[in-house]
């Protein structure tokens, strides 16, 4: 099997949002640091070049693939910035009909502007997304440190 090519590392967080070409994702990104950062009570990490996640779990699937991943996290793209809902969106139907301009995918929330959407409503989505990857992954990677 493939090893996953997305994984945590060592690069600095707020360099790489620093860092943002464009300045409104930039600003969003600022916004989504803190807001993240204070629903998940955990610091963020960068995995791979251009994701911040928040938290990690690790899984293993009847196929034998397994791997970790983040509970939570964002990445500021060129077209939109994607918000990663790990659990996925079946649950969200009427917070998502509130949130404002929006698209997504199983796990991706597409969003082109911050001010486009209600940030009350993207915190009780992240907030019960997290809380669902808890109960669905109990056992935590040590390298993560115990679910806050």
């Amino acid at each position: 099997m493939t090893e996953n090519k997305t994984k945590p590392n060592d690069a600095d967080v707020q360099s790489f949002v620093a860092n943002v070409d464009h300045p409104r994702r930039r600003a969003d990104a600022e916004v989504l640091l803190a807001l993240m950062g204070q629903v998940t009570g955990m610091k963020p990490q960068m995995w791979g070049d251009s994701i911040v996640g928040y938290g990690q779990y690790h899984y293993k699937y009847a196929s034998g693939w397994e791997g970790d991943y983040f509970l939570t996290g964002f990445s500021p793209r060129k077209a939109a910035m994607t918000i990663y809902i790990m659990p996925g969106f079946k649950q969200y139907g009427d917070l998502l009909a509130k949130l404002g301009k929006h698209r997504h995918s199983s796990s991706c929330l597409y969003i082109s502007r911050l001010e486009t959407i209600d940030l009350a409503i993207l915190e009780a989505i992240l907030a019960d997304s997290v809380r669902r990857m808890k109960e669905i992954y109990p056992q935590w990677s040590k390298k993560a440190g115990p679910w806050t």
